[in-house]
Protein backbone atom coordinates (compact mmCIF):
# COMPACT_ATOMS: atom_id res chain seq x y z
CA UNK A 1 0.00 0.00 0.00
CA UNK A 2 1.47 3.17 -0.58
CA UNK A 3 2.37 5.71 1.77
CA UNK A 4 -0.52 8.25 2.37
CA UNK A 5 0.75 11.70 4.08
CA UNK A 6 -1.76 12.76 7.01
CA UNK A 7 -0.42 16.38 6.74
CA UNK A 8 -0.26 18.20 10.38
CA UNK A 9 -2.09 21.16 10.55
CA UNK A 10 0.21 24.25 9.75
CA UNK A 11 -0.43 26.94 12.67
CA UNK A 12 -0.36 24.37 15.40
CA UNK A 13 2.82 23.07 17.13
CA UNK A 14 1.14 19.49 18.57
CA UNK A 15 2.71 20.93 21.87
CA UNK A 16 1.34 21.17 24.95
CA UNK A 17 -2.58 19.98 27.18
CA UNK A 18 -4.29 18.70 23.70
CA UNK A 19 -6.35 15.56 23.11
CA UNK A 20 -5.56 13.71 20.55
CA UNK A 21 -7.67 11.03 18.56
CA UNK A 22 -5.15 8.56 16.97
CA UNK A 23 -4.99 6.05 13.98
CA UNK A 24 -1.82 4.40 13.14
CA UNK A 25 -1.78 1.46 10.86
CA UNK A 26 0.16 -1.46 10.49
CA UNK A 27 2.30 -1.91 7.25
CA UNK A 28 0.21 -2.80 4.03
CA UNK A 29 -2.63 -3.23 6.25
CA UNK A 30 -1.77 -6.64 7.79
CA UNK A 31 -3.56 -8.23 10.05
CA UNK A 32 -0.82 -8.62 12.96
CA UNK A 33 -2.85 -7.91 15.75
CA UNK A 34 -4.40 -11.37 16.52
CA UNK A 35 -2.98 -12.67 19.63
CA UNK A 36 -2.06 -11.62 22.87
CA UNK A 37 1.67 -12.12 21.99
CA UNK A 38 1.42 -9.95 19.57
CA UNK A 39 -0.75 -6.96 21.12
CA UNK A 40 0.63 -7.57 24.84
CA UNK A 41 3.99 -5.42 24.26
CA UNK A 42 2.57 -2.87 22.04
CA UNK A 43 0.19 -1.78 24.75
CA UNK A 44 3.13 -1.89 27.27
CA UNK A 45 4.69 0.16 25.05
CA UNK A 46 2.19 2.37 24.14
CA UNK A 47 1.65 2.80 28.64
CA UNK A 48 5.65 3.54 28.68
CA UNK A 49 5.97 6.00 25.91
CA UNK A 50 2.81 7.95 27.34
CA UNK A 51 4.01 8.22 30.50
CA UNK A 52 7.81 9.35 29.18
CA UNK A 53 6.25 11.76 27.23
CA UNK A 54 3.63 13.26 29.28
CA UNK A 55 0.56 11.90 28.13
CA UNK A 56 -2.14 10.03 29.39
CA UNK A 57 -4.01 7.04 27.52
CA UNK A 58 -7.47 7.73 28.00
CA UNK A 59 -8.74 5.25 25.79
CA UNK A 60 -7.06 2.64 23.41
CA UNK A 61 -8.19 -0.15 21.09
CA UNK A 62 -5.52 -2.63 19.30
CA UNK A 63 -7.83 -3.81 15.87
CA UNK A 64 -6.48 -6.32 13.85
CA UNK A 65 -4.17 -4.06 11.45
CA UNK A 66 -4.06 -0.57 13.41
CA UNK A 67 -3.99 0.99 16.77
CA UNK A 68 -6.51 3.51 17.84
CA UNK A 69 -5.90 6.01 20.83
CA UNK A 70 -7.25 8.56 22.58
CA UNK A 71 -4.38 10.48 24.36
CA UNK A 72 -4.04 13.72 26.47
CA UNK A 73 -0.90 15.71 26.64
CA UNK A 74 -0.71 16.36 30.39
CA UNK A 75 1.81 18.96 30.60
CA UNK A 76 2.80 22.35 28.71
CA UNK A 77 5.98 20.60 27.02
CA UNK A 78 3.61 17.06 25.77
CA UNK A 79 4.79 16.72 22.14
CA UNK A 80 2.10 14.43 20.44
CA UNK A 81 4.56 14.39 17.20
CA UNK A 82 7.47 13.04 19.29
CA UNK A 83 5.57 10.69 21.41
CA UNK A 84 4.12 8.96 18.41
CA UNK A 85 7.46 8.95 16.72
CA UNK A 86 9.12 7.47 19.81
CA UNK A 87 6.26 4.73 20.26
CA UNK A 88 6.66 3.71 16.77
CA UNK A 89 10.11 3.28 16.77
CA UNK A 90 10.07 1.31 20.18
CA UNK A 91 7.38 -1.56 18.70
CA UNK A 92 8.75 -1.11 15.44
CA UNK A 93 12.59 -2.33 16.37
CA UNK A 94 11.07 -5.12 18.82
CA UNK A 95 8.54 -6.57 15.50
CA UNK A 96 11.46 -6.80 13.41
CA UNK A 97 13.78 -8.07 15.59
CA UNK A 98 10.89 -10.90 16.69
CA UNK A 99 9.42 -11.19 13.54
CA UNK A 100 11.60 -9.71 10.80
CA UNK A 101 8.81 -7.49 9.31
CA UNK A 102 8.03 -3.94 9.14
CA UNK A 103 5.09 -2.88 11.86
CA UNK A 104 3.44 0.06 11.09
CA UNK A 105 3.17 1.95 7.79
CA UNK A 106 4.73 5.29 7.65
CA UNK A 107 2.97 8.29 9.44
CA UNK A 108 -0.37 8.40 11.26
CA UNK A 109 -3.84 10.16 11.43
CA UNK A 110 -4.37 12.31 14.38
CA UNK A 111 -7.56 14.65 14.84
CA UNK A 112 -7.26 17.25 17.41
CA UNK A 113 -9.90 16.99 19.78
CA UNK A 114 -11.45 21.01 20.07
CA UNK A 115 -12.64 22.11 23.29
CA UNK A 116 -15.84 21.08 22.53
CA UNK A 117 -15.67 17.83 21.41
CA UNK A 118 -16.71 15.49 24.51
CA UNK A 119 -13.66 13.07 25.78
CA UNK A 120 -16.35 10.25 26.62
CA UNK A 121 -18.06 10.79 22.88
CA UNK A 122 -14.55 10.20 21.44
CA UNK A 123 -13.53 7.47 24.00
CA UNK A 124 -16.73 5.24 23.43
CA UNK A 125 -16.59 5.72 19.68
CA UNK A 126 -12.72 4.29 19.77
CA UNK A 127 -13.66 1.25 21.90
CA UNK A 128 -16.68 0.34 19.84
CA UNK A 129 -14.95 0.03 16.86
CA UNK A 130 -14.57 -3.61 16.85
CA UNK A 131 -18.39 -3.84 16.77
CA UNK A 132 -18.60 -1.41 14.14
CA UNK A 133 -15.88 -3.89 12.52
CA UNK A 134 -18.23 -6.91 12.71
CA UNK A 135 -15.22 -8.46 15.29
CA UNK A 136 -17.92 -8.69 18.31
CA UNK A 137 -21.66 -8.06 19.58
CA UNK A 138 -20.12 -5.99 22.40
CA UNK A 139 -16.92 -4.01 23.13
CA UNK A 140 -17.18 -6.02 25.99
CA UNK A 141 -16.53 -9.24 24.18
CA UNK A 142 -13.19 -7.89 22.58
CA UNK A 143 -9.82 -8.22 24.32
CA UNK A 144 -7.67 -5.52 22.72
CA UNK A 145 -9.51 -1.89 24.23
CA UNK A 146 -9.21 0.18 27.41
CA UNK A 147 -11.03 2.87 28.47
CA UNK A 148 -8.16 4.46 31.64
CA UNK A 149 -10.73 7.06 32.49
CA UNK A 150 -14.21 5.37 33.05
CA UNK A 151 -14.97 1.70 32.90
CA UNK A 152 -15.42 -0.22 29.17
CA UNK A 153 -18.99 -1.52 30.78
CA UNK A 154 -20.23 2.21 32.07
CA UNK A 155 -19.20 3.25 28.35
CA UNK A 156 -20.95 0.61 26.91
CA UNK A 157 -24.63 1.19 29.21
CA UNK A 158 -24.30 4.81 28.15
CA UNK A 159 -24.26 3.49 24.45
CA UNK A 160 -27.21 1.41 25.29
CA UNK A 161 -29.04 4.61 26.82
CA UNK A 162 -28.84 6.83 23.74
CA UNK A 163 -29.67 4.49 21.82
CA UNK A 164 -33.02 3.56 23.13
Amino acid sequence: MPFIYAPRLPAFNYTGCYRYSLTIRTFDRFKVFISDAAVHPVVVQLSQKADAHRFSVIAYCVMPDHLHALVAGEHAAADVREFVRIFKQQTSFEWKRAHGTSLWQRGYFDHVLRDDEDTFVVARYIIENPVRAGLVASPLDYPYLRSLRVSVRDLCYSVQIERT
